[in-house]
């Protein structure tokens, strides 16, 4: 992956000292401040490379936009709903979260709540606290041989079917991403919602929150379901419809509720909180010892790998990173932010928007790189522009913000083009070309608009590229006219074509204080260091 540096870490919340302890052993600078109120964090994050949350700390995009040096947000635990994940992406800044850390204890307490569902455990121990002996109001049900309903087949849905499968239970779900197969090797028959709803003695959600499971169990569902339908909520408020689950209470079609989560919390309207056939908790799913261990010490392990190279684990918004890690894509990288680069400086003048991006690689060994080939080249492409910080990250929000049409695509392999990363650029009705490789482990451009270079120009150092009529006396004007501008040439490739305007290269020691010094000779020239 391309080398990002996390220097200093703010947690702004309590977690467990490893997470401190890994970062500092591995060089990270630490500094814990829980408790900060929202204009005492956009202060203070602003001297910080990454920030560490749990839930209480909403990192809003105020907080996010108050500096340019986040690099990272993590946050120990599954969830991101309290991070501005959208304005975090336009920012450039990795949201990462800890995926594995609390599936075991939301799994456990998942079970927990079915089992005192099924038995009345915390009503009859508050009758026996308040001093009744009342064994026929807590009569119960047994869960052996009864349907479980698990909506949602990640980590934690497993976890669930697999422990209750223990307890007799036949366990159907639904997932739009877990395929059937895999879910059927661990004892869940998956089906569609339809279809699940009329089965259920318990239902179990496991999704996260957003527009597609909101309110996924509401009046239409519930009337879907058994009369006496008992739910389970330890993932995330809101996607029970919490007004519709208290209407299925009052008629008894839903005959009672676990609920760790709630819409707000903590919830100001008691209604379902109070209610005799609902069991509640205040967000306990993640609070174990064990739990906060493991999120804290992963959340740690997860950003040294990534400063490392190793690996990239949790990252809800750097998709584009996961295969970047090995030299060679470095290399790749590289070629592609370069190329970008020089089309930037060769088509932008005068300044205009590019109204499409066309980025194909060809071969097999660029198989896997079409994804963060055209992030790279946008990097290349848009860097200094309007104000723009473009990277990995946000670049494609930035394309599609500049009104950009982006396509990508790969063609199989052949001998001739092997390894290449054309792109194609539109800007003022005109459409410029450049054809880039890696050769010998140092990006090179093999083609600029047609102009085919004899020698492949490498792609490092101040370059100047420069649009001629073929002359034999056009390299000795230029570089006279570079050595009046105190400036030294290094290399020179030209196109192995000699008719009608082509492009050459020169490598420089230094940049030309003015371009216009050149006019005398070429038509146009623009220059950059890579």
């Amino acid at each position: 992956m391309a080398p990002i540096t996390i220097r200093s870490v703010l947690i702004s919340e309590s977690v467990d000292p490893r997470c401190r302890a890994v970062l500092e052993e591995n060089g990270i600078r630490v500094t814990e401040r829980p408790n900060m109120k929202t204009e005492e964090l956009m202060a203070e994050i602003q001297n910080y490379d990454g920030l560490v949350v749990r839930s209480a700390t909403k990192v809003t995009a105020d907080i996010i936009n108050a500096t340019d040096n986040l690099k990272i947000i993590g946050r120990a635990g599954t969830g991101v709903d309290n991070v501005d994940v959208d304005a975090a992406t336009k920012k450039g800044v990795i949201v990462m979260n800890t995926p594995s850390g609390n599936t075991i204890s939301a799994a456990e307490l998942t079970c927990i709540m079915l089992m005192n569902l099924s038995r009345n455990v915390p009503q009859a121990t508050m009758s026996m606290k308040q001093g009744n002996w009342d064994r026929k109001k807590f009569m119960g049900s047994e869960l052996f041989g009864k349907v479980l309903g698990i909506v949602g087949l990640g980590r934690i849905g497993k976890e669930v079917a697999s422990r209750m499968q223990s307890f007799g239970m036949k366990t159907i779900g639904y997932d739009p991403i877990t395929p059937p197969e895999v879910s059927a090797s661990w004892g869940v028959e998956q089906m569609s919602l339809e279809k699940l709803w009329p089965q259920c003695d318990y239902i179990t959600v496991h999704t996260p929150l957003m527009p597609s499971t909101v309110g996924l169990l509401s009046d239409e569902t519930f009337a879907l379901c058994k009369r006496g339908v008992k739910v389970v909520n330890c993932a995330r408020g809101g996607i029970i419809d919490e007004a519709a689950l208290l209407r299925a209470l009052e008629s008894g079609q839903c005959g009672g509720a676990g609920l760790d989560v709630f819409v707000e919390e903590p919830p100001k309207d008691r209604s379902l909180v109070n209610h005799p056939n609902v069991i509640s908790c205040p967000h306990l799913g993640a609070s174990t010892k064990e739990a906060q261990a493991r999120c804290g010490e992963d959340i740690a392990l997860q950003i040294v790998d990534m400063v490392k190279g190793k690996n990239l684990i949790g990252a809800v918004n750097a998709q584009v990173l996961a295969s970047t890690f090995s030299q060679e894509s470095h290399q790749l990288i590289k070629l592609g932010e370069a190329v970008g680069a020089v089309l930037q400086s060769c088509s932008a003048s005068p300044k205009a928007p590019w109204s499409h991006v066309q980025i194909t690689t060809q071969g097999d060994s660029m198989k896997t790189s079409t994804g963060f080939m055209t992030s790279a080249v946008l990097v290349g492409l848009l860097d200094g522009e309007s104000g723009c910080c473009p990277n990995l990250i946000n670049v494609l929000s930035l394309a599609k913000e500049c009104g950009i049409m982006v396509n990508q695509s790969h063609s199989a392999s052949n001998v001739a083009a092997e390894g290449l990363c054309q792109v194609e650029v539109g800007v003022n009705g005109c459409s410029y070309k450049a054809i880039g490789s890696v050769r010998g482990g140092v990006p090179v451009l093999l083609e600029l608009s047609d102009s085919v270079f004899r020698q492949p120009v490498t792609l490092n150092g101040n370059l100047l590229f420069f649009k001629a009529s073929a002359d034999p006396q056009l390299l000795t004007s230029v570089i006279g006219l570079l050595a009046a501008e105190g400036v030294e040439v290094e290399s020179f490739s030209g196109p192995a074509d000699r008719a009608g305007d082509l492009w050459y290269c020169v490598g420089m020691s230094s940049l030309i204080k003015d371009l216009n010094a050149l006019k005398p000779v070429v038509k146009h020239a623009a220059q950059l260091s890579i």
